[in-house]
């Protein structure tokens, strides 16, 4: 398909092909979806581009190596940052029974980018037996392939969430723990021993975190590290490199890269097709 609209009605119906696929591309104005949910489950992907997917329990950020899961009914919202080039693929109720049964992260393998891109091009009708077979493999993917750890959950109690969401919005804010306890008006020990409780994290690990995939964001977006560095508060752009580095495995130059190689590629195999 030519971009990333759907009909909202084929995602909750039970008839017609068991799993389809849309894809396409948001060059300039950015994808985003308001909170919604759908009886299928749905899996995220990106070819260029970050996406971040938001949930009741946190937000999950994909990058062109990843995808989200989400099981049916899952109430979720969308948006790109800068030009995406992505695909959802949408899969029956009937034949989420053995897929994860919460959201997750999966590492995508070059098998399933290219199973779901071929199965873009299907027509909205039931699936012919080859095109089953192809399903299958998607299905089995999605079952087998590794869970990576890309959300930011979210805690529940209101103060404490009240907070998390400020922090979202500027992840640079530098005011310490005490700081942001007076401001939520809750005890900074009941802050600390919380945050970890309700998202698994202490609440210095998770304001990194946060921060971290504002950086991805921010890289789709075309800034400059030392930007993204100043921005978000690090002392300087080396120990903002220095922390990406030990988080993601590579630099932020080098990730960067490697996002604009994986759409370089998409785009050359695509012309051949």
């Amino acid at each position: 398909m030519a971009d990333l609209t759907i009909d909202r009605t084929l995602v909750d119906r039970s008839d017609g092909p068991t799993l389809f696929v849309v894809a396409g591309r948001c060059e300039d104005t950015d994808f985003a979806t308001d909170p919604h949910q759908h009886s299928r489950g749905q899996l995220f992907g990106s070819l260029q581009g970050l996406l971040s997917v938001g949930l009741d329990s946190g937000v999950w950020v994909v990058p062109a190596i990843h995808a989200v899961w989400l099981p049916p009914h899952q109430a979720h919202w969308a948006r790109s940052h800068g030009p995406f080039h992505g695909w959802s693929a949408f899969i029956t109720e009937a034949l989420c029974a053995d897929l994860p049964a919460q959201p997750c992260t999966l590492r995508v393998s070059g098998l399933l980018r290219e199973a779901v891109l071929r199965a873009s091009a299907w027509p909205l009708v039931p699936l012919t037996g080859a095109q089953a077979h192809l399903a299958a493999v998607i299905l089995d993917e999605i079952r087998n392939l590794p869970v990576e750890s890309f959300g930011l959950p979210m805690p529940q109690e209101p103060r404490l969430q009240r907070i998390a969401r400020a922090l979202i919005d500027d992840p640079s804010d530098a005011r310490d723990l005490e700081q942001w306890a007076d401001w939520g008006a809750v005890s900074s020990r009941t802050l600390s021993r919380r945050f970890v409780t309700e998202t698994g994290f202490n609440f210095s690990t998770w304001r990194q975190r946060a921060r971290l995939l504002r950086a991805l964001e921010r890289l789709a977006d075309g800034a400059q590290v030392t930007t993204i560095a100043l921005e978000l508060g690090y002392s300087t752009p080396t120990a903002f490199i220095n922390l990406f580095r030990r988080a993601f495995g590579e630099t932020p130059a080098v990730y960067r890269d490697c996002l604009l190689y994986t759409s370089d590629a998409a785009d050359e195999e695509d012309s051949v097709d």
